[in-house]
């Protein structure tokens, strides 16, 4: 089944189009929302980070917590319906969770492949760092992960991402 990767602004006609059963909010602290219509509450996981690669103060940097949470949510979905996971734009932070589900639920896949297809899908896609890194720390990649998020360069500085959908299987 598929990950659909959106910004907020996309996120209430991706809702009402896809009807996924689960959904992640990857947003600043300060301005999560609450689980739209659709989604059940106990398959809403809100996590409250701010988009950065390296802690700052004042704002919420991604940390082994969140990734674990995120990893730990997607265990319970089942990929029947699939599964939308969003941040303000759709570039960063949602896009590097896309990856790591990806990678996590394909073990035995390159992380080169899964980061190749993930810009053939979304040139403007800009994965958060920190969050790569984390994940793939966490996943045993051995740096390889961070290395193919590298080898997929920047996105021309595009602020606003398009809707997306993402294997979740590779």
């Amino acid at each position: 089944m598929t990950i659909i990767v959106c910004g907020l602004a996309d996120l209430p006609s991706v809702i009402a189009a896809r009807r996924p059963s689960h959904m992640v909010t990857l947003l600043d602290p300060t301005t999560m929302i609450e689980t739209p219509d659709g989604i059940a509450p106990d398959r809403h996981l809100k996590l409250g980070v701010n988009d950065i690669a390296q802690p700052a103060e004042g704002l919420t940097a991604p940390d082994e917590t969140l990734v674990g949470r995120l990893l730990t949510f997607a265990e319970a979905w089942d990929e029947r319906d699939p599964m939308v996971i969003h941040c303000w734009a759709g570039i960063s932070r949602s896009t590097a969770s896309a990856f790591t589900l990806a990678c996590a639920r394909s073990p035995e896949v390159d992380e080169a492949a899964i980061a190749w297809t993930l810009r053939s899908l979304a040139p403007h896609a800009y994965p958060n760092r920190r969050i790569v890194a984390l994940a793939d720390d966490m996943l045993g990649r051995q740096g390889r992960m961070v290395d193919a998020i590298e080898a997929i360069g920047g996105n021309g500085f595009v602020n606003l991402g398009s809707p997306f959908d993402f294997a979740a299987r590779h």
